[in-house]
C-alpha cells in the first residue's frame, strides 16, 4: 500500500490532529491511516528502556485491558517499539526523539532513555483524553499515522512548589510530578524550608522537624492571622522523612524529572531559628511563624556566629546525600540586613574579613555556603540576590525580580535560570481580582506565553532555561495548587521546549482548550480563566468613560447588565463597540457564553472603581 506523506512545519498541521500536542514539536509529518492497539500489540524495547516501557504498558493496559507484553526490541511482530540510537544523532541531543506511527507499527527512537520517555508522552497525547482516567475504555484505541521529530529548546524546564508555607502530602507531590512529566518538564524545584515550616527531616538535628515543621493552626487570609498565644499547641504542618524523600526522588527519576531541593538561607530562616535560636542575631526564642500579621520577625541567620556554618554544613551534607541532582538551591533572597547592622558579632565579622558593608557580608556568607555545597559534590544555585557583593565562580543564578539579575549573571559568566515574576509567578491572579479575589499581582495565560527566557544582552549559552514558581501563601490545598499551576504551566512548557517561531498564541489557546479535557479526565484541577470576561476603560472624544469587554479565549459572546442583576445570554450582548456607562448605574456585571453554554464566571465591578 502506498502511504502518501506530506512534510510540513508543525504550525500547518495542528488542526489535522485530533489531540494536538503541548508543547508543540519541532516538526511533524502526517500520513494516512492509523495503528490499532489490539490484544496482539506488544511493547518492544531495549533492555535499557525497561522503565519507560513499563510505564507505557501500565497506562495502556489500564484503559484497554490487553496484556501488552514487554518483548525484546528484536521482536518482529506488531508492536510499539522503543529503540536507542546505535550512534548518537546530534540534532536530537539528550532529550530529543523521533516518533513514527504507521498502520504497520510504532517506533520511538532517541539517543537516551529521556528522549524515549518524551516520545511516549507525545504518543499518549495522540490518544483520546479519556485514557487519563486510567479506566477500562469501551472504544478501540488507534494512533494516527504521524511522524514527529522533536527536541527541547532548553535543558532546564522547571516548576517550583513551595512546601513550607503550606505542607503537601507525599502522594500529592508525586501527582504534581506526574503532570509535569506529561508536558516535558524535567526539573522539580522543591522549596522545603522557609519561615513558616521546615519540611525535611535531618537525622543529626531532629529539632528542625520537631519544632520547625509545626506551627499553630490558623484559617483565613495569609498575613492577617493572629500570632500564637502562650500555651497554644503547634499542630499545623508536617515533614518528609529521609525515606519519603528517597521514594519521591526515585519516582521523579523514573519520569526523568530531577529534583532540586531548596534550603533557604540566610534569610527566610525563621523555622530553623525557631529550633535553634542561638544561630540568629538576637538569640530570642519564638515559635514557628504561622503567617500572622506581625510578620516573621527575626528570620536571618547570624553571619558572625560560627555555629551557623557548622549547622549548615551538617544539614547540607544530609541534603546532598538524599538528592542526586547536580544543583542544591540555597535561597539567598530577601535578607533583612538590618539584623546584621545591629549585631555585634556580624559587625565584628565584617571588620575581621575587611568587608565594607552588609552586601559584602552576604557575599561572604554565600561564598562560605558555596564551599560547603561544593565539598559535598554539588553546584550552588540561588535567587538573584546572591549576586550582591560578588558571587563565587561556578554558582548559578535564578533570576526572579525581572531579567536584570539574569543579565548581570550571564555577563559575569554564571549559568542562569530565568524565572522573572512578571511571567513566571504562578501564585499571581489569572483573571480579574473581582473573580479570584485572592492572590498576588495579575498574570494571565497570555502573559505567561509571551515569556522569552533569553535577554538580548546575554549570550544564550549562559541561559540554562526557565521555570514557574508556585508560592503558597494563599494556596492551602492540593486542588488550589493545581488550579494555580494549570493552564499557565502549559505556556511555560511550550516556551521552554518548543522553537520560538512555532509559538502562535491563537493556536496555543485552541490546544489548551483541548487539554482541559485531559486535565479533567486525569482528576487535575485547573483555572478556567481564559473564559472569564475582562474589562478595561477608555475615554471617548468627550472625555466620558466607556467600557471595552474582552476575553482570552476566542469565539465567546459577552453579555452584560448595569442594573445589578446577574447576566445570562438574554442580557445585553456586547458587539465589540465600547459601551457607555449609563447614568445611575451602580455596577456592571459581565458573563461569557459559547453555543448557548455559559463558559466564564460572572465579573461584577462597582462603577466607582472604573472612573
Amino acid at each position: 500500500m502506498l502511504v502518501i506523506c506530506l512534510l510540513l512545519p508543525a504550525s500547518s498541521l495542528r488542526a489535522q490532529l485530533t489531540n494536538p500536542l503541548i508543547p508543540i514539536p519541532v516538526e511533524m509529518v502526517t500520513g494516512k491511516g492509523a495503528f490499532p492497539i489490539s490484544r496482539e500489540t506488544a511493547i518492544a524495547a531495549d533492555a535499557a528502556l525497561h522503565g519507560e516501557a513499563a510505564l507505557l504498558r501500565e497506562q495502556l493496559t489500564a484503559v484497554t485491558g490487553y496484556p501488552l507484553p514487554l518483548v525484546s526490541a528484536r521482536n518482529t511482530g506488531k508492536a510499539i517499539r522503543m529503540q536507542l540510537n546505535t550512534s548518537n544523532e546530534a540534532a536530537l541531543g539528550k532529550e530529543g526523539y523521533r516518533l513514527n506511527i504507521t498502520p504497520a507499527g510504532v517506533i520511538i527512537r532517541a539517543n537516551t532513555p529521556a528522549g524515549i520517555f518524551y516520545g511516549v508522552q507525545s504518543l499518549l497525547q495522540l490518544l483520546p483524553p479519556a485514557i487519563e482516567k486510567r479506566q477500562l475504555m469501551q472504544q478501540a484505541l488507534t494512533l494516527p499515522a504521524v511522524s514527529v521529530t522533536d527536541y527541547p529548546r532548553f535543558g532546564w524546564r522547571g516548576l517550583m512548589l513551595d512546601d513550607s508555607r503550606h505542607f503537601f502530602s507525599k502522594s500529592f507531590v508525586k501527582k504534581y510530578i506526574d503532570q509535569m512529566a506529561k508536558y516535558k518538564f524535567n526539573v522539580f524545584h522543591w522549596h522545603l524550608t522557609d519561615d513558616p515550616g521546615w519540611r525535611l527531616a535531618i537525622q543529626k538535628y531532629p529539632q528542625l522537624t520537631e519544632i520547625g515543621a509545626w506551627r499553630v493552626p490558623r484559617t483565613g487570609r495569609w498575613g492577617t492571622y493572629s500570632g500564637p498565644v502562650p500555651g497554644e499547641r503547634a499542630t499545623d504542618g508536617g515533614f518528609y522523612s529521609a525515606e519519603d524523600i528517597r521514594e519521591v526522588v526515585q519516582y521523579a527519576a523514573a519520569r526523568h524529572v530531577t529534583i532540586v531541593p531548596e534550603i533557604d538561607v540566610p534569610g527566610h530562616s525563621g523555622a530553623l531559628i525557631a529550633a535553634f535560636p542561638e544561630v540568629s542575631c538576637k538569640h530570642e526564642h519564638h515559635p514557628t511563624y504561622p503567617g500572622s500579621s506581625e510578620g516573621p520577625g527575626d528570620n536571618v541567620l547570624c553571619a558572625g556566629e560560627e555555629k551557623s556554618f557548622v549547622l549548615l554544613d551538617s544539614i547540607l551534607g544530609e541534603v546532598a546525600s538524599l538528592f542526586p541532582g547536580t544543583y542544591l538551591h540555597i535561597g539567598g533572597d530577601e535578607v533583612d540586613k538590618s539584623f546584621w547592622k545591629q549585631c555585634p558579632k556580624c559587625q565584628r565579622r565584617m571588620k575581621q574579613e575587611g568587608l565594607k558593608d552588609e552586601h559584602e557580608l552576604q557575599s561572604y556568607f554565600i561564598k562560605r555556603v558555596s564551599r560547603i555545597v561544593e565539598r559535598y559534590g554539588k553546584k550552588l544555585i540561588g535567587w538573584d540576590e546572591i549576586l550582591e557583593g560578588g558571587l563565587a565562580p561556578g554558582a548559578a543564578v535564578m533570576s526572579w525580580r525581572g531579567p536584570e539579575g539574569g543579565i548581570a549573571a550571564g555577563k559575569a559568566g554564571h549559568a542562569v535560570v530565568m524565572t522573572p515574576l512578571q511571567f513566571c509567578y504562578l501564585d499571581y491572579l489569572q483573571t480579574d481580582w473581582h473573580i479570584e479575589q485572592i492572590g498576588g499581582n495579575h498574570l494571565t495565560l497570555t502573559d505567561t506565553y509571551r515569556f522569552e527566557p533569553v535577554p538580548e544582552e546575554v549570550d544564550p549559552a549562559y541561559i540554562l532555561g526557565g521555570q514557574g514558581n508556585l508560592w503558597t501563601e494563599f494556596i492551602a490545598s492540593p486542588g488550589r495548587a493545581e488550579y494555580m499551576t494549570w493552564p499557565r504551566a502549559f505556556a511555560l512548557a511550550e516556551v521552554l521546549w518548543s522553537p520560538k517561531k512555532e509559538r502562535v498564541l491563537p493556536d496555543f489557546l485552541s490546544r489548551v482548550e483541548k487539554h482541559f479535557v485531559r486535565l479533567s479526565d486525569a482528576g487535575v484541577n485547573y483555572a478556567p480563566a481564559i473564559y472569564d470576561p475582562q474589562v478595561r476603560t477608555e475615554k471617548n472624544a468627550t472625555g466620558a468613560v466607556n467600557l471595552v469587554l474582552f476575553t482570552e479565549a476566542p469565539d465567546l459572546e459577552l453579555y452584560y447588565t448595569f442594573e445589578g442583576v446577574r447576566p445570562d445570554r438574554y442580557a445585553l450582548k456586547y458587539t465589540g463597540t465600547p459601551v457607555a456607562i449609563p447614568a445611575g448605574a451602580s455596577d456592571v456585571k459581565v458573563v461569557t457564553y459559547r453555543n448557548g453554554k455559559q463558559m466564564g464566571r460572572v465579573l461584577s465591578i462597582n462603577i466607582k472603581e472604573l472612573h
